[in-house]
This record gives structure tokens, sequence and C-alpha cells, in this order.
């Protein structure tokens, strides 16, 4: 077998290594001639067995493929050994110049990395202090919102004790009336006598007869002695302020109460426009006197169209104004909020022909009275006289109209009480007049003298409330009332 030749051969060598090699020679049984070697073993006493002969064999490969595997990586570290060598050797032919370039282009690198290192760092410091500067302002708004929400909690609560008060104060007037007025008692009188509704009831549980209430066919409502209320103007009180404006748009403007309120408004509502501005569209609503002087609109109504001038009114549930750069007076349904009429007022001057002596593009100044509706105007045809018209509140047609002798654009203001229109003399003066009245019934002026305050010393604004008896004004910023005495008819 091969693997015992092997084994054989190896014996010879080793045999031969220890000079103790043999050769016989002999036939076998068949009778060839067979030449046998022998060589003792150096190590072992007597020959293997055959499997251990193949176990010294697998040795040796083994053996033999070790030291294969070191010789590969002799062989390895030998290529790299001459691959550093040629290396070594191409930078000594390459010479010292160019071993100093490349430091210098490293050193280039660097600073360039430097700088722009440097630039990110001023931009993250600005950034930093422009964070900075943005949070100390975050926090002062924060400051400043927090004061404001505080304020604006202690007035919701001051707000919330009115209404409540005001409910108790209801409920034990209307329990107490049932109670101490007597059927047919002439309290009935210190009632308020236009609130129709409020008739109704009071007439019931009273038994106060209902001619005694209901308005006269004049027009005017009639008290309870006969008197319908109305009388020329004899004396105007001492101004008294409600409420001031925030902001520069409130420099002028006009605010206003309806004398006839409708549902669901009453004769506490309140209605404010700023008139500052070239396109004046918002009307502001407060439901309560107290919104009003605190200045919290419980509504904020925007006009289908900009109106113009302080003349506007509220009547009967409608708000009535002239349109912008024109001669039309509009009539805005305040509950629907829309539009129910628009009327051109024949040959009216708009927009600065025919002002009052303020200015403020006051050319059409519409007014309330015990009457009704009316407007205030001046033409071409007129001269610049203060013309009068009855209007009708729904259509806008002019019922009636008349023509004073009154210069408009030399008196300040105007307003009409009973039928009467009363002018005032100065918008700055603090002690101004009312220097002439008008009286429709007769067709008369007169000259008057009485007494008129401008506290702040700039009137834009002076109206007159029939169910309240007083006069609104609007004084450089300032809403203020007007106590008025009249002489009985």
């Amino acid at each position: 077998m091969p693997a015992t030749q092997l084994l054989l051969l190896a014996c010879l060598l080793w045999g031969v290594g220890a000079r103790t090699a043999q050769l016989q020679k002999a036939n076998d049984r068949s009778g060839r001639c067979q030449y046998t070697f022998s060589v003792v073993s150096p190590n072992e006493s007597s020959c293997p067995e055959p499997g251990q002969a193949t176990s010294a064999i697998q040795e040796l490969q083994r053996d033999s493929s070790a030291q294969r595997a070191d010789l590969e990586t002799t062989k390895a570290r030998l290529s790299s050994l001459e691959g550093l060598l040629h290396r070594l050797t191409s930078g000594q032919v390459a010479g010292p110049s160019e071993t100093r370039e490349e430091p210098q282009r490293e050193l280039h690198t660097l600073m360039r990395e430097r700088e722009q290192l440097e630039a990110q760092t001023r931009e993250l410091e600005t950034a930093y202090s422009n964070l900075l500067r943005d949070k100390s302002v975050l926090e002062e708004e924060k400051r400043q919102l927090g004061a404001e929400n505080e304020d604006l909690a202690r007035r919701l609560e001051s707000s919330s004790q009115e209404i409540e008060q005001l409910r108790r104060g209801q409920c034990l007037q209307a329990h107490s009336s049932s109670q101490d007025v007597p059927p047919g008692s002439r309290e009935v009188s210190t009632w308020n006598l236009e609130n129709l509704d409020f008739q109704e009831l009071k007439s019931e549980l009273t038994e106060v007869p209902a001619s005694r209430i209901l308005a006269s066919p004049s027009g005017h409502p009639r008290r309870e002695d006969g008197d319908t209320g109305c009388g020329e103007l004899v004396w105007v009180g001492e101004p008294v302020t409600l409420r001031t404006a925030e902001t520069i748009t409130g420099k002028y403007g006009v605010w206003m109460r309806d004398p006839k309120p409708v549902y669901p408004y009453t004769q506490d509502t309140t209605w404010r426009i700023d008139t500052v501005g070239t396109a004046v569209r918002q009307v502001f609503e407060y439901q309560l006197v107290s919104q009003f002087t605190q200045g919290y609109p419980s509504k904020v109504h925007v006009l289908p169209r900009p109106l113009e001038s302080t003349g506007a009114v509220v009547y009967g549930g409608s708000l009535y104004f002239q349109g912008a750069e024109s001669r039309t007076v509009i009539r805005y349904e305040l509950n629907t909020e829309a539009a129910k009429a628009e009327k051109d007022i024949p040959g009216a001057g708009y927009h600065g022909q025919f002002p009052y002596s303020w200015g403020g593009y006051t050319d059409i100044d519409l007014a309330v009275d015990e009457t009704g509706l009316w407007v205030i105007y001046s033409t071409e045809e007129a001269k610049g006289a203060i013309v009068l018209s009855k209007l009708n509140p729904d259509s806008l047609e002019l019922e009636q109209t008349w023509e004073t002798n009154i210069r408009k654009q030399s008196v300040a203001n105007a307003f009409i009480i009973c039928g009467t229109l009363y002018t005032v003399s100065s918008y700055s003066s603090p002690d101004a007049t009312i220097n002439f009245a008008y009286d429709t019934g007769t067709g008369r002026s007169k000259a008057l003298a009485i007494p008129f305050k401008n506290h702040y010393k700039y009137s834009s604004m002076i109206d007159y409330n029939p169910l309240e008896k007083k006069l609104f004004a609007w004084d450089n910023f300032n809403m203020v009332t007007y106590d008025i005495g009249l002489s009985k008819m």
C-alpha cells in the first residue's frame, strides 16, 4: 500500500541518517526476488500498526500545513517590508522641498478651518444675543399680559356682581311696586312712560286708564298732568364725563342710545363710533352702561359701507348714518345687521361743502327729538343756510322741509328739541353759548345766550336724547352728558 511504502521510505531515510539501515534479498512464496530494507527506529521499540501509521502520516501533513502557513506569513511580511522600503526610497528621491510643502498645505487647511470655526462662533454668539433680547421682550410682554389678564378678571368679576345686583334690584322693584302702589295710585307718573311694553304691564297692575299714558295725537308723550314734556330750552348743566377714548381714532366720534328702544335692546344699550379715519365701518355695541364705561363691547358691527361725519343716530332699533363721500342717508337695522333703506338728500352738500365750523365732513347731521327723525344740512340753493327736513324712519322719504336764516358754517353744532333747532356758538371755547333757536312750528328764529361748557375744548358731536332728556356730546376724546332745563309749554 502507498502508506506502508511511505512509512518504509521514511524509516529508510531515518536509518540512513542513523547509519543503521540493512538490505536483505530473498525470494517470496511465488519465487519472485524481493529486496527488503530495514531501519531501526530511534524512538520506537516496535513497528506501529497500520492505523497508527495513518495517524503519523496525518500528523506529518498537519505539520507541513503549519509550516506552509508560516511560510505564507513570512512572504507577506517580506512583501510589506519591500513596499515600505520602496516608499522610503521614493521619499528620498523626491527631495526635501516637497517634504516641506506638505506641512505648509496642511497648515493652510487648518487655518482656513479655524477661520470658518471663528466665523461660526461669531454667528452663534450674535444669534444667542438676539435670543436673549427676544426672551427679555417676551418676558416683558408676558408680564404685561399677566397684568392685563388680572385687570380683566377683576373687571369681569365687578361686571358679574353689578349684573347680579341689577337683577336683584329689578326683582325687588317689581315686588315692592306690586305691594306698595294701590290700584289707581297717581305714583305711576314716577315711572318711565315712554316704554310702551312697561306701560301696558303697569296699566294692568295699577288699573291706570290707558288714555293717561298713551301718546297724544301730536306725537309728544303725555304726562299725568297733561303736559307733553316739551318746552323751550332754558339752561344747560355742567358736563358729566362717562368715558374717555383710548386711541387717536377717538379724537372725535359719536355715541348714542336709542330713545325708542326695541327688543333685544334697552334704553341702557349704548353704541359708539370712532370717526377718525378714511374707512370708518365699526360700530361698538354695549348692552350695559357698565360695559360702556369700562370699555368692553358686547358686540362689534361692521357696516356694509363706510360712514362719514359724526352725525349718526340710533332710533327705533336702526342706525341712521351718512355714507362716505355721498349725500346718501342709510338705515342699518342693528338686530339683523342689514341695510334696510337708502335715500339721497336732494341737493345736500357733502364731504366738506357745508360742514359745521369745526369741520369733520359734518355736512349732513341726523337728529332725533320727541317728534321723530330729522336731518340737518345745507344746499347750494340755500346758499349755506341750515335746512331742516323731517324723515320717514322706515323709507327715509322727506316728509317736510324748512329753510332757516342761520348760516351752517358759522355754528359749531346743532340739535333739535321738541321741533326746535338749537345751535352752539363754538366747539373749542370753554364758555360757549347756545346762540340761536329756530322753531319749525312758527318758522321763526331768535338769538339766545344760554351758557354751554366745552370742558375739553373740542366738541365734535352734540345730540339730544328725548328719552333721557339729556344732551350727549363727544368732547376731545371724552364722551359726556349735559342735563337740560325746559320751560313748560
